[in-house]
């Protein structure tokens, strides 16, 4: 199987685990895309969605499925979405997409965090994947500089900049050993509007695919 029929295979997966009636949390990236693409069969399942980018909004309301704001909800019973990696307890770095802040959003609404990845998503210690941080732009080259202090190499994304109109930097070279630390210490920096790192807002439950078939995991 290629990697976009196995991503395919689990986005139609997931949607068994998305309860009936409800409004739902819907995330953003290409295994998402699969996984809204999936609910164009299933639309009439769900009430609405709450989305994490103008991109998964469009695509919602392509497929048919009313998209509320956040504001308009107080929980959510599910949020999908994909990661970039994913540890043994479920700790993620997300944030590829350019779409973090929202998606950290709309997964605090959420009871369940549903995650939707291939195989090759999952890490021993965070930190392969370039961590992203949205950041106010006149504080990034001091947020670079303490990144720097703790062995990071933090570069500008370039020509990005988010739904919410901030830019980008991704670290390389971080060896993420404590995710829940590190995400509070990062949180704090002024400047800082969100880091990529979800340890608070982990994944409770990962559908893992491959060309094996679907391993379920929980946290």
């Amino acid at each position: 199987m290629t990697q976009d029929e196995i991503k395919s295979m689990v986005a139609r997966a997931a949607i068994a685990h998305v309860p009936p009636g409800s409004v739902i949390g819907v995330g953003t990236g290409s295994t998402v895309n699969h996984f809204i693409d999936a609910l164009f069969t299933e639309r009439e399942r769900i009430a609405g969605a709450v989305s994490s980018s103008e991109a998964s909004s469009a695509r919602l309301r392509n497929c048919g499925v009313r998209v509320l704001d956040a504001t308009e909800v107080e929980r959510l019973p599910l949020y999908v979405d994909g990661a970039d990696e994913i540890d043994p307890l479920g700790h993620m770095i997300k944030g590829g997409g350019a779409a973090l802040t929202r998606e950290k959003i709309v997964a605090d609404l959420a009871d369940r965090f549903l995650c939707i990845a291939d195989t090759s998503k999952v890490v021993d210690v965070l930190g392969r994947f370039p961590l992203p941080v949205e950041v106010i732009g006149m504080a990034a080259p001091r947020i670079a500089r303490r990144f720097e202090k703790i062995g990071g190499r933090a570069v500008l994304r370039a020509g990005v900049v988010t739904d919410n109109g901030h830019p980008l930097l991704d670290v390389h070279g971080l060896e993420i050993i404590d995710p829940v630390a590190l995400e509070a210490e990062v949180n704090q920096w002024p400047g800082v509007v969100t880091v990529g790192i979800f340890a608070r807002h982990r994944a409770t439950l990962c559908l893992l695919g491959s060309s094996d078939g679907i391993r379920t995991l929980q946290y």
